[in-house]
């Protein structure tokens, strides 16, 4: 909130005591208090950005009629990246406020790795400008590994030199649990000049000593459990846990045991990545907090999860209550259980169309990171060699994916897609100017009978990733991308059959919301013409290039195992 003069104080405190009248009154609503439980007819009344009291009747400049509703304290989504919506900032804060999300905490950590600080900057001046509270984390990982080419490095001295902006909260997710282990001197460096502030975890399936060890080094908080046990043995060593429902990483009915009195003052809410088709489908934490409370969760222990104990993971002491002197994010709801969202208020203003449209505006970047070189047909050939290949095996719903060994066919002493044990090619196509490399490898789940699908969205490095069962295909695909200046590309038969441009940074569209959402739908239809059967194909091939459990990573330099620290024959 804005840092307050006396007078401004001695307004606050008249209006709370009745003797002036509050800027905005909402009347007669029923106020959830998600500490007791209790639902308590009153008049909510505010003064700027701050609520200035409760629990009695008020009078105001404007008045919001709540009879019938229930509010509640505006959602706090704990960690995202703004990148996977597609859309810029901007638009982001347009199609999620509305579900009732009035704080979000993200990690540029995408655009970073194209861009580098210019990527994180252009973040904070966007927060400048949204409706919501936009906190922007400065990205712990770039680059994200050493086994792949990214467009950025940023040093610990990197990102001390973008602190301070009011959108700041500390360091975002720290991937790279290895270094924390092994005491890489980049990794404790980082670690070490954010040590006074909160610093966001990143640990899938670490476990035991090894978890101790990286809790120790300060990291409180982790999104990345998506078990039970994984969760549990996190929170009792103290960490706060962030379940999380994205658009390819879905914990929360895994999670949802978890939420109890006992447990949701160390527990919130994230999305990590989503993008605007499911949001119009399905909601944003609105549909989180229902399903929740529809799976048998205590009702305002979840909506507890969604504001308060968020709020306090990251130090927001500021809000997370609807309470005088707290900032005045407020949901007006028609129905609790199923979250269904009439009215937002953020930062005391009702949120409208016309409250967007009066937002200042912030140049996008990123127009020409499209650097990779032309490819053809020739350029995804693998050559035979163990007769066992590697295989990445994509499991939906999750990011984690399989390491799996399958016989595949040799013609002309190369190795085939085999359609009969759903094995299609994978490849990842340098596209940051520093080199023309090219990673080749196989991958089983897709579902694939014919044509290719390319992304320029490729977690974490965001080279060019395709997946194809066709080596034409695959190239038509690719080149149509960088045509593009990136974005979703499906090819079939020689032909584009459906795209969708992202040129910011090759991440992000410059158009609005609604168009991406409607862009999104015929994509989605000719990967699914191509025999795809994952819900959303192009996230899950914009997470391939990720390491899998065990460690094996398609990089632009080809099939790496990470654990062993060599490339994978054939």
């Amino acid at each position: 909130m804005t840092k307050l003069t006396p007078a401004e104080i001695g307004r606050l405190v008249d209006a709370g005591r009745g003797v002036a009248p509050a800027d905005l009154v909402v009347k007669d609503v029923r106020m959830l208090d998600v500490i007791t439980g209790a639902l308590t007819p009153t008049d909510i009344a505010i003064v700027g950005d701050r609520i200035v009291g409760t629990h009695e009747s008020y009078e105001g400049t404007a008045v919001i009629d709540g009879a019938g509703l229930v509010a509640v304290p505006g959602f706090i989504d704990t960690h995202l990246h703004v990148e996977s919506s597609l859309v810029t900032p901007l638009e982001f804060d347009r199609c999620v406020l509305p579900h009732g999300v009035t704080t979000a905490i993200c990690d540029p950590h995408e655009i970073a790795n194209v861009l580098g600080a210019e990527g994180i900057r252009y973040f904070q001046r966007c927060a400048e400008h949204t409706v919501m509270d936009l906190r922007v984390q400065l990205s712990s990982c770039v680059p994200a590994t050493r086994f792949e080419t990214a467009g950025a490095t940023l040093s610990a001295a990197d990102l001390v030199s973008l602190r301070g902006h009011p959108s700041g909260i500390g360091l975002a997710e720290f991937m790279n649990f290895p270094g924390v282990l092994f005491k890489d001197a980049e990794a404790l460096a980082k670690l070490a000049a954010f040590s006074d502030g909160p610093i966001d975890g990143h640990a899938p399936l670490l476990a035991g000593r090894d978890l101790n060890g990286y809790i120790a080094a300060g990291i409180r908080t982790e999104h990345e459990a998506t078990s039970l046990n994984e969760a549990r043995e996190k929170l009792a060593k103290g960490m706060t846990v962030l379940i999380r429902e994205g658009s390819v990483s879905k914990d929360l009915h895994a999670l949802i045991p978890l939420i109890s009195p006992d447990t949701s003052a160390f527990l919130a809410f994230c999305t990590d990545d989503r993008n605007p088709l499911d949001i119009a489908e399905e909601g944003h934490l609105d549909f989180m907090i229902r399903e929740a409370i529809r799976q048998g969760a205590p009702v305002h222990h979840v909506y507890r999860v969604a504001s308060w104990s968020a709020a306090n993971a990251f130090g927001l002491t500021d809000r997370g209550l609807l309470a005088p002197g707290r900032r005045a994010d407020i949901v007006l709801l028609d129905d609790l259980e199923s979250c269904s969202v009439r009215h937002v208020i953020s930062a005391g203003r009702l949120v409208t169309p016309e409250l967007f449209a009066a937002r200042g505006s912030v140049e996008p970047v990123g127009l020409d990171s499209m650097k990779a070189a032309p490819v053809e047909p020739a350029d995804f050939r693998i050559p035979a060699g163990a007769p066992a290949t590697r295989v990445i095996g994509v499991v939906p719903g999750r990011i984690i994916t399989e390491d799996m060994s399958l016989d595949l066919p040799v013609v002309g002493g190369e190795k085939q897609v085999d359609l009969d044990k759903d094995a299609v090619k994978v490849c990842v196509v340098a596209r940051h100017g520093a080199n023309n490399n090219i990673g080749r490898g196989f991958v089983h789940g897709f579902g694939m009978k014919r044509g290719a699908i390319a992304s320029s969205v490729g977690h974490d490095s965001h080279n060019i990733c395709v997946v194809g069962a066709d080596e034409a295909d695959m190239a038509v695909a690719v080149n149509r991308l960088i045509a593009l200046k990136g974005g979703f590309v499906v090819a079939e038969g020689g032909e584009v059959t459906a795209e969708l441009a992202l040129p910011v940074a090759g991440l992000m569209s410059a158009g609005r919301f609604e168009e991406v959402h409607d862009g999104l739908i015929p994509l989605r239809a000719a990967a699914k013409a191509l025999g795809v059967v994952l819900p959303e194909p192009f996230l899950q091939v914009a997470f391939l290039p990720l390491p899998v459990i065990p460690h094996l990573k398609i990089t632009d330099y080809g099939m790496f195992d990470v654990d062993k620290f060599a490339l994978v024959e054939g």
